[in-house]
């Protein structure tokens, strides 16, 4: 097989029906869970502010991502703008909710893929891509017909709809989203993402059918599979147990886990009661204990990033 996987449908030219497939989807679309059913091929907007053309707010060589997808040159990383969340919480709330960035064509978005390829990064690191997956596999496409050989890393809130997901089988390579929550008011009242408990837990079932865990080439370097990234909250608003728990009995205790500890109260979540503080450390030692308890062997924890099975005090 040919690798990147996407190489062999470039060729067999079934990578450019599933971007015509995908692009028809934005006639009523419901390509994420918000299911808005607007035609944004006619000008009309949803949940996500996005028409035909994708939003990029900046690409670039990342080096702060997981040690697998930074690596030794970076990660080739595209942060798309808006978001189909409203993470109150939300760091880069200047793109996510405030759209930063600029309207590109899929053969511009092709053309910042080839140059971050020309700066030997690792992979395509594209950040909230999920409202512009048409847009992406458009672009695609343009990007195998220029030599793009780059493996590519979703970089996603872990909000998707099976049928999209499925039109991105055998093209993503390495799947890294998030598990935010396991209780779906949580969700609903923190990040307007109604159901995502339910839409979160398929969406990691069909990415592990695609990929399996991660796997690494001889430099550890992710080559494929599935990282899922958990972000501890204050009070436990994120149920970092009971996310644990689901991923260890329903995917394997193999699957990596990023236990992530940097949040602090951005944007709106400075007026929230609950949410207007940082996180303690007892809060993540206890996250940490949780990861023990189910035997996850692999991974990453924080400060910088610890390998979860090394032997570093954390």
């Amino acid at each position: 097989m040919l690798y990147p996987s996407y190489l062999q449908l470039y060729e067999t030219g079934e990578l450019a029906e599933r971007a015509a497939a995908a692009w028809e989807v934005l006639r009523s679309c419901t390509i994420c869970p918000q299911n808005c059913r607007c035609n944004r091929i006619a000008g009309k907007t949803g949940v996500c502010h996005s028409g035909t053309e994708a939003i990029v707010a900046s690409w670039n060589v990342h080096r702060r991502e997981e040690p697998p997808i930074s690596g030794t040159r970076g990660a080739g990383t595209i942060f798309f703008g808006y978001c189909q969340a409203r993470c109150t919480y939300c760091q880069n709330f200047s793109l996510s909710q405030g759209g930063l960035g600029h309207r590109v064509t899929p053969e511009r978005l092709a053309d910042m893929m080839m140059y971050l390829q020309k700066k030997r990064c690792h992979n395509l690191d594209l950040v909230t891509p999920t409202h512009f997956v048409p847009q992406f596999l458009a672009a695609l496409v343009i990007a195998c017909e220029k030599g793009l050989r780059l493996p590519i890393v979703y970089n996603c809130a872990g909000y998707e709809n099976l049928e999209t997901l499925k039109l991105l089988d055998g093209i993503i390579d390495i799947y890294l989203p998030d598990a935010k929550y396991s209780d779906n008011k949580n969700a609903l009242r923190t990040s307007k993402m109604p159901r995502y408990v339910d839409y979160n837990q398929a969406a990691l079932r069909e990415m592990y059918r695609q990929v399996g865990p991660l796997q690494l080439d001889e430099e550890g370097i992710g080559r494929r599979g599935l990282l899922i990234r958990h972000l501890v909250m204050p009070e436990d608003i994120s149920g970092t147990r009971e996310v644990l728990r689901w991923i260890a009995e329903e995917l394997g205790p193999d699957t990596p886990i990023s236990l992530m500890d940097q949040y602090f109260p951005a944007w709106k979540a400075v007026n929230d009661p609950v949410l207007n503080r940082r996180l303690s450390w007892s809060e993540y030692r206890t996250a940490l204990d949780v990861l023990d308890e189910f035997d996850f062997t692999n991974g990453y924890v924080q400060e910088d990033l610890v390998e979860i099975d090394t032997t570093a005090e954390v």
